[in-house]
């Protein structure tokens, strides 16, 4: 963690050129606006493609902190994070090992299912293979190995025509995850440091909580506190920190859960949480009693790098 009264200058990385872009400058915009809310002295990085020109913006601004607020791809998959490694500049929330385990999903839950946290029969199929005939006995999910903001999950349920897969951008021998359905009720956590938050259950008259339902306004509904009995209230929230700690998570990460009966299964750890009007983290945040700004505030001052 670094000392508060050694931070002025604060780089936020956002935008980007992953597919969840858009998003990220709402993200990058609202934590602007909190840090100089506190006095920092804020430079905005729109992360080009072209890294000779990333790290000359970098080492022109001598940021204190990089404030990561991109979101998919390349922005919290374990690549920024390593340029920042090399770069010696500490960031906000997960190094570069935990980023690229928690976006690589099969991964993730091997390392989850080891460690004793239930999770969703499974498939590693290609593109091809998935567009040719049933990859597994419906219902079942189809989800990109790497990608986030549920871009590109579709469900196959009984009666459906196969999805359409042209507008994940894959080739026909790229990888695509088939899973498991699991029905009952969507939940997460988010953890702050070693401390998850709160529950919170999420209703959507989509059928599932996809890309729409998260950022859309009045795409879905947010119950917290989740309406849980106290036994399993609290397992959520032991499920989401031993998944943090699994994987190696620091700063902020937000669990996803889908709960059937009284068993939770995991679905992902999101290591680079959303910082939108809609977003979850904040709301959490706030419920414990941590306004936006003290929750921006938090993240720089546990910035690390692993230099």
């Amino acid at each position: 963690m670094m000392r508060p009264s050694t931070i002025r200058k604060v780089a936020v990385m956002c935008g980007g050129f992953s597919k969840e872009r858009e998003i990220s400058l709402v993200s990058g915009g609202a934590a602007e606006r909190a840090l100089k809310t506190k006095g920092f002295d804020v430079t905005m990085v729109d992360v080009p493609r072209d890294m000779t020109a990333l790290v000359s913006t970098l080492s022109a601004a001598k940021p204190d902190v990089v404030f990561n607020a991109l979101h998919g791809r390349f922005g919290e998959d374990g690549c920024i994070q390593g340029l920042l490694d090399m770069m010696q500049i500490p960031y906000t929330n997960s190094g570069r090992l935990a980023s690229a385990v928690a976006m690589d999903k099969p991964m993730a839950k091997r390392m989850f299912a080891a460690a004793g946290i239930p999770v969703a029969e499974e498939r590693v199929v290609t593109r091809a293979e998935a567009e040719q005939g049933d990859v597994m006995t419906r219902p079942y999910v189809l989800k990109p190995v790497n990608e986030g903001s549920s871009v590109g999950v579709k469900i196959v349920r009984e009666g459906d025509n196969r999805p359409p897969l042209d507008d994940l951008g894959l080739a026909a021998d790229d990888f695509i995850m088939a899973e498991r359905f699991i029905p009952g009720r969507e939940v997460t956590v988010a953890v702050m440091g070693d401390k998850p938050l709160a529950v919170t259950e999420i209703t959507t008259a989509r059928g599932f909580y996809d890309y729409e339902a998260k950022y859309a306004a009045g795409g879905s509904a947010h119950i917290l506190p989740a309406k849980l009995d106290r036994k399993l209230y609290d397992k959520a929230m032991q499920l989401a920190l031993d998944a943090h700690r699994v994987l190696g998570c620091r700063g902020v990460s937000r669990a996803d859960f889908r709960l059937d009966g009284k068993t939770f299964v995991i679905l992902e750890v999101n290591t680079q949480p959303g910082l939108t009007p809609t977003s979850l983290v904040p709301e959490q945040a706030a419920h414990v009693g941590m306004s936006f700004n003290d929750l921006i505030l938090w993240m720089v001052e546990h910035a690390q790098c692993d230099a």
